[in-house]
């Protein structure tokens, strides 16, 4: 058993703190409809390429493997024109976001909320963009929705993409706390492999597009947040066997 008491929340964003990934692959195929491209990610695809981190590297991966033969943009490089592909999609999102597409999940804002008010930091780390986290927090939170995280790390900060730890330990490092005192929250495999080579206990909450992941050396799977406070995260987190 462990004897660090809780005193920090890191939270992942798309998939864990909202069910973003349809409003993402909408947005996705509406950037590839507006340059031309006869390219289209159906549910069952884009839950393969989910296995891909990071939103460019996705676009990449599917190039690479599905249309080899398709060439950049108007005579741009191919990392340009993957940039600009992304630009595009995340603009596409950003107002999806904004006509109200998302909500956060059963229990997120309670739990953030309540871990607030009872002095736990709180922290985001992610490998999505600042803007999309920016669209989705601004809509759910409100406009001081950064002043509840004393950390986020994101794309701009971790270019290493999940499994790889970087955002984690980024994370940790900005929190001033061993990962020991924290809980990760993640929603994928992938989520939890970065977490747990952190050090962080993590709670998965999967979703539509993850539920078929391995989450074993998760500290609880659990359908959503809806019901789960602060006391039951201390004793879990008690309960937790040492890392």
């Amino acid at each position: 058993m462990t004897t660090q008491p809780l005193q920090a929340l890191i939270f992942d964003v798309d998939g864990t703190l909202a069910d973003t990934e349809s409003v993402h692959r909408a947005a996705f195929n509406q950037a590839f409809a507006e340059l031309g491209l006869d390219w289209h990610w159906d549910e069952a695809l884009y839950t393969e390429l989910l296995e891909v981190s990071g939103g460019k590297e996705r676009i990449a991966h599917y190039w690479r493997q599905v249309h080899p033969d398709v060439k950049p943009l108007d005579g741009m490089a191919l990392d340009e024109t993957i940039a600009h592909i992304h630009e595009l999609k995340t603009a596409a999102y950003e107002r999806a976001v904004q006509e109200g597409a998302i909500a956060l999940r059963p229990g997120v804002l309670k739990l953030i909320e309540a871990a607030y008010n009872e002095g736990l930091a709180l922290a985001i780390a992610t490998t999505t963009s600042p803007v999309n986290i920016a669209a989705l927090l601004r809509g759910a939170i409100g406009p001081d929705w950064r002043s509840f995280f004393q950390v986020v790390e994101d794309a701009s900060t971790a270019p290493k993409k999940k499994p790889h730890p970087q955002v984690y330990l980024q994370t940790l490092e900005g929190l001033g706390l061993p990962a020991e005192a924290c809980l990760a929250f993640e929603d994928s495999g992938n989520g939890l492999k970065a977490a747990r080579a952190a050090g962080l206990d993590t709670i998965v909450t999967p979703n539509a597009f993850t539920a078929h992941h391995d989450f074993t050396g998760a500290l609880r799977v659990l359908p959503s947040l809806e019901g789960v406070g602060v006391a039951h995260l201390r004793a879990w987190k008690a309960d937790a066997p040492a890392s």
